[in-house]
């Protein structure tokens, strides 16, 4: 398990970024967290590392946004769905076992249909402002 604590929008964009530089195909990140914990906020970071040029949203209305960059980013957001059953209708096995990266917002709700090797990604935001990141099953080697 890796902690991290960021104190500005920026530095969470640019933890983010150093997650992005050492992602693979086929990884699965499984965000946690309340509303408004930064979970968007770190995607813009891990999407700027894999070169996607447009611009990152919450993706709560779409469910899933796909972006292309040095390797297909698909952002999903399961808050509105009932559950696992809900995820795996929507077709997403393609996108998990695909050649890009998911990062799926929400994921408490489908955690049993993601794969064992998901890397779960927990942000804490404090009464400061600042925010703690515990990143766990992470395979990739020391985010510097």
């Amino acid at each position: 398990m890796k902690t991290f604590t960021t104190h500005t929008a920026e530095e969470t964009i640019e933890l983010g970024k150093k997650i992005g530089n050492l992602l693979k195909k086929g990884d699965v990140i499984a965000m946690q967290g309340t509303l408004a914990a930064g979970k968007t906020t770190i995607t813009k970071g891990i999407a700027e590392a894999l070169e996607v040029k447009d611009t990152i949203t919450s993706p709560t209305f779409c469910l899933i946004s796909e972006y292309e960059g040095k390797m297909p980013l698909y952002h999903m957001d399961v808050y509105r769905l009932e559950g696992g059953e809900d995820f795996v209708n929507l077709g997403t096995d393609d996108m998990i076992y695909g050649e890009g990266v998911s990062i799926i917002e929400w994921s408490e709700k489908i955690m049993d249909e993601l794969p064992k090797k998901t890397i779960i990604l927990k942000l804490e935001p404090q009464e400061d402002g600042s925010r703690i990141i515990t990143i766990e099953n992470w395979p990739h080697g020391e985010i510097a």
